[in-house]
C-alpha cells in the first residue's frame, strides 16, 4: 500500500463529518442546534483532522517532499494545502469560540457558529478534492518503493504516538494551571 492510503481513508471520514455539519447548518436556519455535535466536530477537527491527518501530511509527507526537486506545480499545490490547513485551524478555533458564546447565551452566537460551519463545509471538500486528485498520487512519484514503505511505517508510528501526546498535553496543561 502506498503511504497515501491512510490519508485517503482519513479523507472519507472527514467527508462524513462535513456531511453532518451541512445537515446541522440547515437545521440552524430554523433555530435548532445540536451543541453536542458542534462540540464533537470541534474535537474531531482539532484532534483527528488537524493533529492526526494534517500532522502526517506536514510532518512526514511535506517534509519528505521539501528536500526533493518537486515540480513548481506540486510545490505550489503543497503551499496552498499548508495555507488551507492554517485557515482550517482558524475556522475551527472560531467555531469553538462561537460554541462557547452560544452556551453562555450570546445573541449572535448561533449565526456565528453557522457561519464557521459553512466556511468549513466550503473549505474541506475542495481541499480534500485537491489532495486526492492533484497531489497525493503524483507526489508518490518523488519517492522510491522503499521510501514509500518507510513513510507508511512512519505514519503508523505517528498515529500510535498521537493519543499519548494528546493526553500528555492535557495533563501538563492542568498541572501548570494547578501550580499557578
Amino acid at each position: 500500500m502506498m503511504p497515501i492510503g491512510p490519508l485517503m481513508i482519513e479523507h472519507r471520514l472527514t467527508d462524513r463529518m462535513i456531511a453532518l455539519l451541512k445537515k446541522e447548518s440547515r437545521g440552524m436556519e430554523e433555530g435548532r442546534v445540536d451543541i453536542l455535535l458542534i462540540e464533537a466536530a470541534v474535537g474531531f477537527f482539532t484532534t483527528y483532522v488537524d493533529m492526526c491527518h494534517h500532522g502526517k501530511e506536514e510532518e512526514i509527507l511535506f517534509k519528505g517532499l521539501a528536500g526533493r526537486g518537486i515540480s513548481p506545480e506540486h510545490r505550489s499545490i503543497m503551499n496552498e494545502l499548508i495555507e488551507e490547513h492554517e485557515r482550517a485551524r482558524e475556522i475551527v478555533s472560531g467555531l469553538d469560540r462561537a460554541k462557547d458564546k452560544y452556551a453562555q447565551g450570546s445573541a449572535g452566537a448561533l449565526a456565528e457558529m453557522r457561519e464557521k460551519m459553512m466556511e468549513m463545509t466550503g473549505l474541506y471538500p475542495a481541499h480534500i478534492g485537491k489532495e486526492d486528485a492533484r497531489f497525493f498520487i503524483p507526489s508518490m512519484s518523488y519517492f522510491s518503493k522503499v521510501e514509500q514503505s518507510a513513510m507508511l511505517s512512519e505514519m503508523r508510528e505517528f498515529d500510535r504516538q498521537l493519543i499519548h501526546k494528546v493526553y500528555r498535553d492535557v495533563v501538563e496543561r492542568f498541572e501548570k494551571r494547578k501550580a499557578e
